[in-house]
């Protein structure tokens, strides 16, 4: 096949590269270059100094000790959600497992804003039970922050375990049961061990998520003077007196981190046991679930999904929020001001909408030539560009955002995108590259090599066999990786908080900026369009996964299947 492959050559191949070198090597190369030389001259005592430093190591601990806890707290609900789920009817478990979904489809800084207007002095709460004032207050600290934290990530530890469960032949189980062993001991000796490689890589993935999560800190944890790593980045990258340096040695210890627990992840959590066969699986025989468990659900949803959406939809519709629930304080003004032509909300939409649509469609563009590329080049430059397009990742996306505002304003001379639109264009693309690689090659996998084989064989060019065999075949799958990103994207709050131009707004930042000194019942309007916007979106997608699946399974008539039989 070639050095290359045998479809692109050498100026496709490096023209991937060089590509993802300025979309993500060369942001992260600036971190790490200003982080060793903060004032231009390369000193890495500078850097030993900025993380000795009292209030950086604060920073750090805060933030270790945030990420331990909301993994242990997201745990203790994860476990027996899944187990519940798992020895559920399988309609059971199609609509639970949609419910639980609704949590991770709330942007995180939402979920966070109604919690605090549910729970702050004459808040929802306050004004519904006037006697739980004092549980109001103990939620604005530490447990406050874990709380809306885990109950934001547990959905997907929740989803690892549970089909982990399912993985486990009952018989395993039984034989327990059998010998006289209670259903603890069954758990402790026979289940826990079987589980432990899943449950070790939804507790890395839970903890790392925590460490690069910005909205909930930002919104909650500031107001608690609870500072993490996130929200020191922003703050040393964006208030007087910048300091980059300070953000970059910062940025470089979360980045350290994160790959950190990403390795051991690999390498300690294994890839689990294999069982063999589809026989005697535990979910495959549902029973019903006990009221305990239905009742344990409800309260989880209840408390993920129910309280902060019920919170933001109350508020939109407050006239006066100091009167709260009592009638005639609702109106629908907020709604008007909201879809008023030529008003700010609006226009923040409209950027969010144009910047949600370009970057899918530039990143999902990339990550499907890439993964085309990938099936036709071997050797270094094949998974180089895998990796290269899979990084941001594994880096908190604040770490590559602001690597990516202080590469492109030293690019400013040559080519002046920062402070412009295009800067968050390219931020977007970026960040949300994994995504559409992830999705590409889903679909890309499923396609036989017979195929492409066969259109080269009868004189197609390469890329006449892309656009008329491949590309029609895995547009499914790429639709799918653009409606995610364009979700992701549309809700995106740390890229435009670091790198929005001036006077101007998207959504996320809409909202915050409202929330913190606006009309917060026009920012709860913004907010209840995104995450209707977010699940229609969502919903989207499972059709489209849902119609591939079944377009998989097309049965073959009998009279096929005697013909087979003969030849």
């Amino acid at each position: 096949m070639g050095k290359y492959g045998n479809s692109w050559g050498p100026a496709g191949t490096w023209g991937i590269l060089l590509i993802l070198a300025v979309l993500i090597g060369a942001p992260l190369f600036t971190i790490f270059q200003t982080a060793f030389s903060p004032e231009g001259l390369w000193n890495p005592e500078a850097l030993i100094r900025i993380w000795a430093d009292g209030n950086n190591a604060a920073t750090v601990g805060h933030s270790l000790w945030l990420g331990f806890l909301v993994t242990a707290a997201a745990s203790v609900l994860a476990w027996p959600a899944a187990w519940v789920l798992s020895r559920a009817p399988r309609e059971t478990q199609r609509y639970m497992d949609i419910l639980l979904l609704v949590p991770f489809m709330t942007p995180p800084y939402i979920a966070s804003m109604g919690w605090i207007l549910f729970m702050q002095k004459r808040g929802l709460l306050e004004q519904m039970v006037p006697q739980a004032a004092p549980a109001g207050q103990a939620f604005f600290s530490l447990a406050g922050l874990v709380m809306v934290m885990s109950l934001h990530g547990f959905p997907f530890l929740v989803t690892i375990l549970k089909n982990a469960m399912l993985e486990i032949p009952r018989s395993m189980e039984e034989s327990g049961a059998l010998f006289g062993a209670p259903p603890g001991q069954r758990f402790r000796k026979i289940l826990f061990p079987l589980l432990t490689p899943a449950f070790a890589a939804g507790a890395f993935l839970v903890f790392v998520r925590t460490l690069s999560e910005y909205g909930t800190p930002a919104t909650l944890g500031q107001r608690i003077g609870y500072h993490v790593f996130t929200t020191d980045i922003h703050d040393l990258a964006l208030l007087a007196p910048v300091q980059f340096g300070r953000a970059s040695a910062l940025s470089v210890i979360l980045t350290v981190i994160c790959l950190g627990v990403w390795y051991m992840q690999k390498k300690y959590t294994g890839e689990g046991y294999d069982f063999g066969g589809r026989a005697d699986r535990m979910g495959e025989k549902g029973r019903s679930v006990p009221w305990t468990g239905r009742l344990f659900l409800g309260v989880l949803f209840f408390f993920s999904a129910v309280i902060p959406w019920m919170t933001v939809l109350a508020v939109s519709l407050m006239r006066l929020q100091g009167k709260g629930l009592s009638a005639g304080n609702f109106t629908l003004a907020h709604y008007s001001q909201f879809f008023l032509m030529g008003g700010k909300a609006m226009a923040a939409v409209g950027n969010s909408l144009i910047l949600a649509a370009s970057s899918a469609s530039a990143a999902a563009v990339l990550g499907a030539l890439l993964v085309w590329h990938n099936r036709n080049c071997r050797g270094w430059p094949g998974s180089t560009a895998e990796a290269g397009a899979l990084l941001p990742s594994m880096v908190p996306g604040i770490v590559l955002s602001l690597g990516m505002m202080m590469f492109w304003n030293d690019m400013l001379p040559v080519l002046p995108v920062y402070n412009t639109m295009w800067i968050l264009f390219i931020a977007y693309t970026g960040l949300f590259l994994p995504i559409a690689v992830q999705y590409a090659k889903a679909a890309f996998a499923s396609l036989s090599p017979a195929l492409f084989a066969a259109g080269r064989v009868f004189g197609a060019h390469p890329v006449s066999v892309f656009f008329r065999i491949a590309l029609p075949l895995t547009f499914r799958g790429i639709l799918a990786g653009w409606m995610m990103i364009f979700i992701v994207a549309l809700r995106e709050l740390v890229a435009p908080g670091l790198m929005a131009p001036m006077n101007t707004d998207v959504v996320s930042t809409f909202i915050v900026n409202e929330f913190e000194q606006g009309d917060v019942g026009l920012g709860m309007c913004m907010a209840v369009f995104t995450m209707l916007l977010t699940v229609f979106l969502f919903s989207g997608i499972q059709y489209l996964q849902c119609g591939r699946k079944r377009k998989s399974k097309v049965p073959v008539s009998p009279k096929k299947n005697e013909i087979q039989e003969k030849k």
